[in-house]
């Protein structure tokens, strides 16, 4: 009888507790989406310069990390160094080509020197290659014709696929 009593234990232990995980399971997918959701997987980090104020856009199209171009009301710089000066809004007469009023030369070959770096990587690394890709950062409050002396600059070096940086409204 005592053999037969402690079967029944066996039996009744056995199948007496099941743990329910479906509700942690639920509850770390939830935390797994918000995670996920609020995490930036953004490449480019953007500091705009104090002195800088971006134009306002409603734009939310992640940048691509490439070379940067940034327009002040102080000069033009690639890659952090001043290649140009700009003295009220204008570039300033020395940096501009007599021959092409348009044509700023210091920025031409700054963007020419970067673009032969890229195109010797290319050579050595076939994952790189230059596409022509080029980030500004631009005052909003330089004139247009300003703006239309660098673009035509840039782009008889090869650099047509302009992006431009803006704070989100």
């Amino acid at each position: 009888m005592k053999h037969g009593g402690f079967k029944r234990y066996l039996d009744n232990r056995s199948s007496g507790f099941k743990i329910q995980i479906t509700s942690m399971v639920d509850m770390f997918i939830i935390l797994l989406v918000f995670l996920l959701k609020s995490y930036s997987t953004s490449p480019v980090n953007i500091t705009p310069n104090k002195l800088l104020r971006l134009p306002a856009s409603t734009s939310s199209i992640d940048p691509i990390d490439t070379l940067k171009l940034i327009v002040s009301k102080q000069g033009v710089f690639v890659g952090g160094k001043q290649v140009a000066a700009i003295n009220n809004g204008q570039i300033a007469a020395s940096d501009i080509d007599p021959r092409d009023p348009s044509f700023i030369r210091s920025l031409y070959n700054a963007l020419d020197k970067k673009a032969d770096q890229v195109k010797n990587l290319a050579k050595v690394n076939n994952t790189v290659n230059f596409n022509g890709r080029i980030f500004m950062e631009v005052d909003k409050d330089l004139p247009y014709s300003t703006l239309q002396k660098v673009l035509y600059t840039a782009m008889l070096v090869g650099y047509a696929n302009v992006k431009f940086a803006v704070m989100s409204k």
